[in-house]
Parts: C-alpha cells; sequence; structure tokens
C-alpha cells in the first residue's frame, strides 16, 4: 500500500484509537484499534511502535514518524 494513501496514512493511524482513553500504552492502542476494524496495516504499525505510555495522540504520531523514518 502507497504510504500515506491507505492503512498507513498518518491520518488513519489516528482515526483507529478512536475513542480510546489517554494515556495509553501500545497494548490499549492496538486493542481499541483492532475494536474499531482497523486494517491489517494499521495494526502492523501500531505493533512497531515502542512499548511505552503514550500521553495524547500527538505522542502517537512522532513514534510513527520514527517507525516510519526507520523503515524508509
Amino acid at each position: 500500500m502507497t504510504r500515506g494513501l491507505g492503512g498507513e496514512s498518518p491520518s488513519n493511524i489516528a482515526s483507529y484509537p478512536k475513542g480510546l482513553d489517554m494515556p495509553a500504552d501500545k497494548r490499549q492502542l492496538i486493542e481499541v484499534a483492532q475494536g474499531n476494524d482497523a486494517e491489517k496495516q494499521v495494526i502492523e504499525v501500531l505493533r512497531q511502535l515502542p512499548d511505552q505510555d503514550f500521553e495524547t495522540m500527538a505522542d502517537v504520531m512522532k513514534a510513527y514518524g520514527e517507525v516510519e523514518r526507520n523503515r524508509s
């Protein structure tokens, strides 16, 4: 899937944990995203995030950016 256009776009990553109370850890992000029928690509990206607590969705997006930089 093209980066920035499908399941892996930052807006898609941010939309699937909808309804999640922050702060949250990676496990909680994945569970809520799965409950919101996230695409397989989204779950895979979330699994690559560091094992940490995320205070805000901005923290999740920062970690996502780091994962993307490391994948390039």
